[in-house]
């Protein structure tokens, strides 16, 4: 599997779709998952989930501050 490509199809759909920026905002590693069509171990798809979030920060792409208040659930 080529992460980087999955992360960029994410991103685009995150970008495209919002009931599918609502579920990853909700429960990012299940919002993966259902994309993605496989049920693999969360550790596995929390990497690409955090590299969904990194990239949508270095893009500027965070319009709904989806990574802020995901900061906000480890205070």
């Amino acid at each position: 599997m080529d992460i980087k490509a999955k992360i960029d199809e994410i991103i685009a759909k995150i970008k495209s779709d919002d009931k599918f920026a609502a579920k990853f905002k909700k429960d990012p590693v299940k919002a993966v998952e259902d994309l993605l069509g496989v049920d693999l171990p969360d550790e596995q798809v929390e990497g690409v989930v955090s590299g969904v979030k990194a990239k949508l920060k270095l893009d500027g792409d965070d319009k709904d501050g989806l990574l802020n208040k995901a900061k906000g659930l480890f205070k």
